[in-house]
């Protein structure tokens, strides 16, 4: 009987040390990383039948587990890598936010300052130190479309080497699961025990590479974890790892994608895929906001670049002669995939700014037909056959012939900040005078027409091609029999100013009657008919329409060049450069504050979901303490009921000597 107490002690004493090893490799981890708390399983021991009844023989450890929520981790994992995306997204765009936004550095003060001086120039057209500053605010313009367009280019590099960096660490975490998924099979396929240590580590190394991007986690029989990201694509099988790369994307060299490595073949992993995470944030950046602001930027450059230089070369210069280009534009950027089978060239040219979307395009050839896609929202344009025109702009098929599966991404406007240049440099190449006068010829004593009726500005738009060979005149008849009105020698129409408007065509020495502020309009070239008093024109009253042969002292066309300011020349006729600009800006401020605030929600989720997790399976300092102190108290009265084993033993010894 003495030798079964001593047995007893022996077992709670074992069960004590273990309870007291445990506690104290709890507290010892209480600050590190994924560590979960550890507990001894205690039952009792087999009792033994002595006859008159089933004896205890103490206690057994039956494991040391660890306390930790499958449910919780999870929860987890997945609030942290919706906060890394989150913060990921939003450092990035907090650098496009200040860099529009900046009210020195934006592009708002030199937009303004550019039309300053083309309104000052309109005051002095002839002044030579006016026009050098109109051409030196125009530098200053260019120069600041190229500072953006290279901030913007810079961010985009450090996408590039941030995603590298991040794919790197993917990898790592990756093979190091691999090998604690190998380290733990083996280890409780020995014992059947739980490597508590090992699982924490593997659960923190999962944590942590959800920081990097969105992982699920299935657990199999054996204790190994299989890990997939993206789709459904592996990144972890049992011992296996399959790892992912970088490369360059097939249709445009200077951007990294992330690429999938398998059976020997790098597969570029489509963006939609890559989702949550540090990788998810930057990719998510990259293609929502990143490049809409490149080809925002470069639709504003475009567009104004454009409506000026067509207004520009309806004027004349300081010496009479036409007006040239004012700015240089790029062309759109067409990048045939690298994948092509065919040689076919693809080119792409802007003929109306006004369609311009901030959109890229996607043009396939399935061996018949061919099909654009705008990219910004999926829309197909099947056209079959090149050329077509979309969104103001002309594909084409330069050269070659396409083969069936080939693509091409065209980018339209994304260099047009950064490829803009002044054209001229001459400030007398300034077109600041109207390509035609129009001068009263009347016959009057006095040399002028007799009534008030005056004919506005002769204007001219993009159809006058030709320059006026030779003066028209307008000569008003009043004609009892077949009416009053102008009489010209060439065909013209006349659109009144109702609502809406309606135009009329006349043939060439028809009458063309009076009508108060309507548009004349022949070749391209347009003046309004208005009276002060809202009378006729008197009998004889003529008025010439000429070319300009010089320039000085007109500033016509320098007026309706700073009119373009205000002008809604952008998207369809809704917006001015300006207003495009401050869409830009306020759509990347709201994207901001929005990232800011859900940022700030999801660091509450993650927190929420921490503190959960922690409370099941984090060491409690106060209460390890307490368990310290009960297991102490257990050893020692463990150790009291083997002295008392010895003692009996000791005694009957005795008697038996």
């Amino acid at each position: 009987m003495a030798t079964n107490i001593l047995n007893i002690g022996r077992s709670a004493l074992a069960a004590a040390q273990v309870g007291i090893n445990t506690t104290g490799h709890n507290i010892a981890n209480a600050a590190t990383p994924g560590y979960n708390r550890q507990v001894a399983v205690q039952g009792t021991a087999q009792p033994q039948n002595f006859g008159f009844g089933f004896m205890g023989q103490g206690t057994e450890i039956s494991t040391v587990k660890r306390v930790y929520s499958e449910f919780l981790g999870s929860q987890t994992r997945s609030a942290q890598t919706s906060k890394s995306g989150l913060d990921s997204y939003y450092a990035q765009i907090k650098q496009i936010d200040n860099l529009l936004a900046d009210p020195a550095s934006g592009l708002s003060p030199a937009l303004q300052g550019f039309f300053s001086g083309i309104q000052e120039l309109s005051s002095n057209p002839a002044a030579i130190p006016s026009r050098q500053a109109a051409l030196s605010s125009a530098e200053t313009l260019v120069s600041r479309f190229q500072s953006l367009a290279g901030r913007l280019d810079e961010i985009e590099q450090g996408i590039n080497s941030q995603i590298t960096s991040s794919v790197n660490g993917i990898n790592s975490y990756a093979q190091q699961i691999a090998q604690l998924n190998d380290t733990i099979g083996r280890v409780q396929s020995g014992n059947g025990q739980p490597a508590n240590d090992l699982l924490d580590q593997r659960d923190q190394l999962i944590l942590d590479l959800n920081k990097e991007i969105k992982a699920t986690v299935v657990k199999q029989d054996n204790g190994h974890y299989n890990i997939f990201i993206g789709n459904g694509q592996p990144l972890v099988v049992g011992v296996n790892t399959y790892a992912l790369s970088t490369a360059a994307s097939p249709t445009n060299p200077e951007r990294i994608e992330v690429a999938y490595r398998t059976a020997g073949k790098t597969v570029v992993v489509g963006e939609s895929s890559l989702v949550g995470g540090k990788l998810g944030g930057l990719v998510e950046f990259r293609s929502r906001t990143l490049d809409s602001a490149q080809n925002a930027l470069g639709r504003v450059a475009i567009g104004m670049a454009d409506t000026f230089n067509a207004q520009h070369r309806l004027g004349r210069d300081l010496n009479g002669n036409p007006g040239g280009d004012f700015f240089t534009l790029p062309s759109p950027v067409v990048g045939a995939n690298s994948a092509n089978t065919g040689d076919a060239a693809i080119s792409a040219s802007i003929g109306n700014v006004n369609a311009l979307t901030t959109s890229d395009y996607r043009l396939q050839y399935d061996g018949t037909d061919y099909t654009l896609t705008r990219l910004s929202d999926n829309k197909t344009f099947p056209s079959g056959a090149l050329p077509q025109t979309v969104d103001g702009i002309e594909f084409s098929l330069a050269s070659g012939a396409a083969v069936a599966g080939d693509n091409f991404l065209i980018r339209p406007t994304v260099n047009g900040a950064s490829g803009l240049a002044v054209a001229i440099t001459d400030p007398a190449q300034i077109a600041a005078a109207a390509a035609l006068p129009v001068t009263p010829v009347g016959t009057s004593a006095a040399g002028a027409n007799a009534g008030d009726v005056a004919i506005g500005a002769a204007t001219v738009d993009s159809s006058y091609t030709t320059p006026l060979a030779a003066p028209v005149t307008f000569t008003y008849k009043a004609d009892p029999v077949n009416g009053d009105g102008f009489v010209l020698s060439t065909p013209v129409t006349v659109t009144d100013a109702g609502a809406p408007p309606t135009t009329t065509a006349y043939a060439a020495g028809d009458i063309v009657p009076y009508v108060e502020g309507a548009t004349i309009s022949f070749g391209g070239i347009s003046s309004v008919l208005s009276s002060p008093t809202g009378t006729a024109p008197a009998d004889g009253d003529s008025f010439t329409v000429a070319a300009n042969p010089f320039g000085v002292g007109d500033n016509r066309n320098a007026l309706l060049l700073g009119a373009l300011q205000t002008a809604n020349t952008l998207g369809n006729g809704t917006t001015s450069f300006q207003g495009a600009y401050s869409q830009l800006v306020s759509q990347i401020g709201n994207k901001t504050r929005e990232l800011e605030v859900t940022s700030s929600a999801a660091g509450k989720l993650l927190s929420e979901a921490q503190l959960s997790l922690q409370t099941e399976s984090g060491v409690n300092l106060d209460e390890e303490a307490t368990n310290l102190l009960r297991y102490q108290q257990a050893y020692q009265a463990a150790a009291k009921v083997m002295q008392i084993a010895s003692e009996m033993f000791d005694a009957l010894l005795t008697i038996g000597r």
